[in-house]
């Protein structure tokens, strides 16, 4: 067995993984060709990372004219604690309002402490904001997991 499959997580691992952590880090490739890089929050609905964010922001635009894009989600605070998951994708950019009211919810529950619907003025604040926003899923082309806690400790 190699060192790459010794530190694999298996599809449940990935599952908590995804469960757990709070920020993907998603890569679309900018105008003049170099990686654009930003920090989201995130839903993983059956293993596919999904986002929103404002539908003229620059990953949008960036999605829009070359929809491959690479995300990350990594935890760990030392080499030997690092466990992650690094998914290839062609991003879908979804914009029909209940699509991206539905998952504005999903998110927001996610997020937001003690909530298990969402009601009342912060239902009407996400129907004001979900006509400017998107909702993102990058279905996986190409994923590489890794623990490192799964050496233990020997290199």
């Amino acid at each position: 067995m190699s060192r790459r499959d010794q530190i694999k997580l298996s599809e449940e691992e990935l599952r908590e993984l995804l469960g757990e952590e709070r920020i993907a880090v998603v890569s679309s490739l900018g105008l003049r060709g170099w990686p654009h890089s930003m920090p989201l929050w995130f839903v993983p609905r059956e293993e596919t990372i999904w986002i929103w964010t404002y539908a003229k922001s620059q990953k949008v635009r960036n999605l829009e004219r070359d929809p491959r894009a690479t995300v990350l989600v990594e935890a760990g605070r030392s080499y030997e604690e690092l466990r992650g998951v690094m998914i290839e994708s062609e991003a879908v950019i979804h914009r029909d309002f209940e699509t991206v009211l539905g998952f504005a919810e999903e998110l927001t529950v996610r997020y937001a402490e003690g909530i298990s619907t969402i009601e009342g003025d912060a239902k009407a604040a996400l129907e004001a904001q979900a006509p400017k926003r998107v909702a993102i899923s990058f279905p996986a082309l190409r994923t590489a997991t890794w623990d490192h806690r799964k050496l233990g400790g020997t290199y």
